[in-house]
């Protein structure tokens, strides 16, 4: 294969991952799919990653109250722990770290059932009923996706919250009431908050996308299907860091 051929193969790939994007949102816009489709996936995705969440989160938090100390106890800011454990996992560590945690947990999966789906050629029986693939299959899995990623940012944050009260609190001895207020009076809604859950959605937009387009253009063999996935996690955790340092310029510039 010459380089233009390489060259039209990537424009080709890049071309039918637009499309399926757009027609994914079409599908959502338009409410093209069941209730209870898009709860099952819910529940398959999201409940499937919270041990990986809730744990993560806990010993992140746990790591950034520690490490918060040392670094703040130099210039007697002990008070300030709870503002950095805070905002360093609202603004960035939440909606990161829970996104790539997502991608290898969930995208994963995604992209190994859709794959395995093709391969056993249930989405041309489907095309042989009248059945769109897309609205049945693919739509309530983005949607879940969508919906799952943001929730389990939150989770993940309130979780390293905890963490690092614990570490500041409980075990170090910070006052109780510096750590809480001093969160309570520098983290805005807007600026802090808001934006980390606007991330969290772009992010889970992005994996969910990314993993079912992987799964959907996978070859129907087993080697495919394991490229596919390996891909997925790839792709996945770069679009995230990559999107993570557009938005990061966008929103916290002033």
């Amino acid at each position: 294969m010459n380089l233009i051929q390489k060259i039209v193969k990537k424009i080709t790939r890049l071309g039918d991952f637009t499309i399926l994007f757009f027609e994914l949102l079409k599908n959502t816009v338009c409410f093209r799919m069941k209730l209870n489709h898009v709860l099952q996936q819910i529940n398959f995705l999201g409940n499937s990653s919270m041990t990986i969440i809730i744990i993560s989160g806990l010993f992140v938090g746990l790591v950034l109250g520690l490490q918060g100390y040392y670094t703040l106890r130099r210039y007697g800011s002990e008070e300030a722990l709870g503002l950095l454990v805070c905002l360093s996992l609202v603004r960035e560590l939440g909606p990161v770290v829970a996104s790539l945690l997502f991608s290898g947990r969930a995208g994963t999966s995604l992209t190994a059932e859709i794959g395995l789906m093709r391969a056993g050629e249930q989405f041309s029986a489907l095309e042989a009923m009248g059945v769109n693939p897309v609205v049945r299959i693919l739509t309530p899995r983005f949607v879940g996706g969508v919906i799952s990623v943001p929730i389990l940012c939150a989770i993940f944050s309130a979780v390293g919250v905890l963490g690092g009260w614990l570490i500041a609190v409980v075990m170090i001895g910070v006052d109780p009431g510096a750590f809480w207020g001093q969160m309570s009076s520098g983290v805005d809604f807007r600026e802090d908050i808001l934006n980390g859950i606007t991330k969290s959605c772009i992010f889970g937009l992005a994996i969910t996308h990314i993993a079912l387009y992987m799964g959907n253009s996978a070859k129907p063999t087993p080697e495919g299907v394991s490229s596919a996935t390996t891909s997925c996690v790839v792709i996945s955790a770069f679009s995230i860091l990559g999107l993570d340092f557009i938005l990061t310029a966008f929103m916290f510039n002033n």
